[in-house]
C-alpha cells in the first residue's frame, strides 16, 4: 500500500533493491518497521509525524518489495543498519531522528552504536537490548518468544511449514505478545501485510533475519556489552506486552544509554499499529 502523501521509490543499495517511501518537509526523520510487517506499519503513523519531519520509510531487507538475498549473513542488524546509514546518504541526510519497531528497533539501536555521529535521536519500542534477551533467557521470555528459536531453524523446516498456511502463522504473531484481535489492525494495513507474507521469497527472507540473530547480532552485541548511545533515548513499550511482564524496561536500558526515558502504550507489542495516536504523541513529544 502507498501511505498517503507519500511517494514510493526503489534504491539500489549495498547491493540490494531497497524499497522505501518518503513524505513531509524538515529534519530527517527514519521509521523502520519489525516482524512480520512492512513499511504500511507506518501508514497511520509517518503523515502525522511528517508535518514537521522528512520522513523516511524503507521495507528491511528480506521484507516487503526490498531485495532478500540468499545468505544469512546478509540479514546481521549490522548489514541492516548498514542499508540505513546508505539509504539516508542516498538521500543527503547526514544526520538523523530514528524510530523503529520489533526488528525495526534492534536495527536502530545497532545503527546508533556503529554510528553514533549519524543518530540524533532514537526511539526504540518494545524491545529490550537482543543480548539481553538471550544471554538472560528464562522459560517464560523463551515461551512467549518462541518464534525467534522456531523461525532460526535450519531451512526448509520453517519455511516448509510457514508456507502451508502463511496468514494462520503470522497472524499467530500478531495475535501474540500482548493479546491484540485481527480487528485491532487497519484492513488496508492488514492486507498489506498479507500480500508480503505470502511472497514465498519473503518467508525465507525473514527466517533468514532470526537466523542471522543467533548467528552473528548476538556475537556483535557481545563486543559492544560496554558501550552506551550518548544521544536521547526514547523507550516506548507496550503496556500488556509480553516485554513489559518480564522486564523493567526503563532499569533494562537505563545501563545501555546515558540520557534516556521511557513510556508505557496502551496496548501489547503492536501498539503503532492498535494505538497510533498514542504513539504519535509519544514521538512527537520526544522530537520536539
Amino acid at each position: 500500500m502507498t501511505i498517503p502523501g507519500f511517494s514510493d521509490h526503489i534504491a539500489r543499495l549495498n547491493g540490494i533493491d531497497l524499497a522505501f517511501c518518503a513524505g513531509g518537509d524538515g529534519p530527517p526523520l527514519l521509521l523502520l518497521h519489525g516482524f512480520p510487517q512492512t513499511r504500511a506499519m507506518w501508514a497511520r503513523i509517518a503523515p502525522a509525524l511528517a508535518a514537521r519531519h522528512r520522513v523516511i520509510c524503507p521495507d528491511l531487507r528480506g521484507y516487503g518489495a526490498s531485495g532478500k538475498p540468499a545468505s544469512v549473513s546478509d540479514y546481521s542488524f549490522r548489514a541492516m543498519a548498514r542499508d540505513a546509514s546508505a539509504l539516508m546518504a542516498h538521500l543527503g541526510h547526514e544526520r538523523l531522528a530514528i524510530a523503529g519497531h520489533d526488528r525495526g528497533a534492534r536495527v536502530a539501536h545497532r545503527l546508533a552504536l556503529d554510528s553514533p555521529q549519524l543518530v540524533e535521536r532514537l526511539c526504540v519500542m518494545d524491545i529490550v537490548p537482543t543480548h539481553t534477551l538471550l544471554d538472560r533467557l528464562d522459560a517464560k521470555v523463551a515461551q512467549s518468544y518462541y518464534h525467534w528459536f522456531f523461525l532460526a531453524q535450519p531451512a526448509p523446516f520453517p519455511e516448509t511449514m510457514i508456507g502451508h498456511d502463511p496468514d494462520a502463522y503470522f497472524e499467530s504473531c500478531l495475535l501474540g505478545w500482548g493479546g491484540s484481535q485481527l480487528e485491532d489492525f487497519a484492513p488496508d494495513q492488514l492486507a498489506a501485510y498479507r500480500t508480503a507474507w505470502r511472497d514465498p521469497d519473503t518467508i525465507p527472507g525473514m527466517c533468514n533475519d532470526y537466523r542471522a540473530t543467533l548467528a552473528h547480532d548476538f556475537a556483535d552485541d557481545s563486543a559492544d556489552l560496554n558501550q552506551r548511545i550518548a544521544c536521547p533515548v526514547l523507550v516506548l513499550y507496550g503496556a500488556d506486552g509480553a516485554m513489559a511482564r518480564h522486564y523493567d524496561m526503563a532499569a533494562t536500558w537505563r545501563v545501555k544509554c546515558l540520557d534516556i526515558e521511557s513510556r508505557a502504550i496502551p496496548g501489547g507489542h503492536f501498539f503503532p499499529d492498535t494505538d497510533p495516536l498514542a504513539t504519535i504523541e509519544a514521538l512527537s513529544a520526544f522530537l520536539a
